[in-house]
């Protein structure tokens, strides 16, 4: 059986969609691969994939315990990094987003309750007076001048939040960001990323020592607990620890921004929106589902494999070893769940639903608190500058990437002329 296996062809080469490393071509990209079928083979800068955009295959396939997250024991190529993630996160680092079965039951138990409703209740005020300080500083900005809100808002917001989460002091915060933005990029080559990658790891091991000695009401201490608690063989080894924070940063620094810059950059392109929502008629939960339905955060998520051969409609067969890649973007916006008018962006839309923040096992822990920062951030934002708008003529470049979908920078100006 074995050998059959190994002899089976993969993903055809001759038909392999090769995605964009840019990000540059993503629409065109969503659209042929909803047109291609349920799963098509790409090319992920050189590795062979399988991409599912059908939204009900992948809610499938994302709860399929014949699917991994964890690429050590599954994939061939073990030794090759992940395609498109920062250098820190590459393949081997072991966290709850790459466990499996019940590693992954583990590692989910323990950062669970970090991000608990209780827990993202707590933070609110957190968010509220972060979100009100990133404004102030916003609206001394001489008049006429451009403002980027990615940089001055979308960003920054997340990495507070996050950086409170773990429990690192404000003094901290600015190196944090500093180094996480470089060390979380996903251009770099890893050497290029070693310095900030190394900066980061030493500010994160710092505070775990830090809270060992002095332990607080933050996500630090409590992981720092469990793995001192349970030991070398209990809860939580050391580089699970330590991969876990890195991860926690990440995941709650990139996407969020994204998150932010892409419903900031809705409204404004499409008024008749926020006037809906000025208007009552849609709330701003509706404007955060709707853009993460439409510009989800995380184009694609790479990469799960194949733990044993999987049948898909059609006759495909993927085959044990190989790599499935969940195209979000597409599935977003895919007609057969949201008809011909998917790539519409509606906040009265009845169905929303999407899977953005993933399905099943590993969907994102975090999103509830993503949710509310983009909720205040929104509210915040257009209450305080209510004539807000684009730069007149700018060009709104999409982030150098295959994965995070957002912008590289969002210009405003916060009045308008009329």
């Amino acid at each position: 059986m074995d050998d059959e296996l190994n002899q089976a062809p993969a993903c055809p080469v001759e038909h392999r969609l090769v995605l964009d490393p840019t990000g540059r071509s993503r629409d065109a990209e969503s659209e042929e691969l909803c047109a291609r079928g349920p799963a098509t083979p790409v090319d992920i800068l050189g590795v062979p994939a399988w991409a599912v955009a059908d939204p009900l295959l992948l809610e499938e396939l994302l709860q399929d315990p014949r699917v991994s997250k964890d690429p050590l024991p599954h994939r061939p190529d073990s030794e090759r990094p992940l395609p498109d993630r920062p250098p820190a996160l590459r393949v081997g680092a072991r966290t709850v987003s790459t466990a499996h079965g019940a590693d992954h039951r583990r590692l989910r138990r323990l950062t669970g309750a970090a991000f608990s409703t209780l827990r993202v209740t707590e933070l609110a005020d957190r968010v509220e007076e972060s979100t009100g300080e990133l404004l102030d500083a916003i609206a001394l900005t001489p008049p006429g001048t451009a403002v980027d809100l990615r940089e001055r808002l979308a960003r920054p917001l997340p990495l507070r939040v996050t950086a409170h989460l773990l429990g690192l002091p404000d003094t901290l915060h600015e190196r944090l960001r500093h180094h996480a933005d470089r060390a979380f990029a996903t251009t770099p080559t890893p050497q290029e990323a070693a310095p900030d990658t190394t900066a980061l790891s030493r500010m994160l091991d710092q505070l775990t020592a830090a809270r060992r000695a002095h332990p607080g009401e933050d996500l630090t201490s409590a992981l720092t607990a469990a793995r001192d608690t349970q030991g070398d063989d209990g809860a939580l080894s050391e580089e699970e620890l330590h991969n876990t924070l890195l991860l926690t940063l990440s995941a709650g620094h990139e996407s969020t921004a994204n998150l932010i810059d892409n419903a900031i950059t809705l409204l404004l392109t499409h008024p008749g929106q926020l006037d809906l929502v000025r208007a009552g008629k849609a709330g701003w939960e509706d404007v955060v589902e709707e853009s993460l339905r439409r510009d989800t955060p995380v184009a694609h998520l790479p990469l799960r494999h194949a733990v044993e051969d999987i049948a898909l409609p059609g006759g495909v067969t993927i085959r044990r070893g190989e790599a499935i890649l969940a195209s979000c973007a597409a599935a977003g916006r895919h007609p057969a769940r949201y008809g011909a008018h998917g790539a519409v962006f509606d906040v009265t839309r009845p169905a929303k639903d999407h899977l953005a923040f993933g399905h099943g096992p590993h969907l994102c822990p975090g999103a509830p608190l993503a949710r509310l920062e983009a909720r205040t951030a929104l509210r915040a934002l257009f209450e305080r500058f209510p004539r807000l708008a684009l730069l007149p003529g700018a060009e709104l470049e999409p982030l150098d990437s295959l994965t995070s979908n957002g912008h590289r920078s969002l210009p405003v100006l916060l009045t308008q002329d009329h």
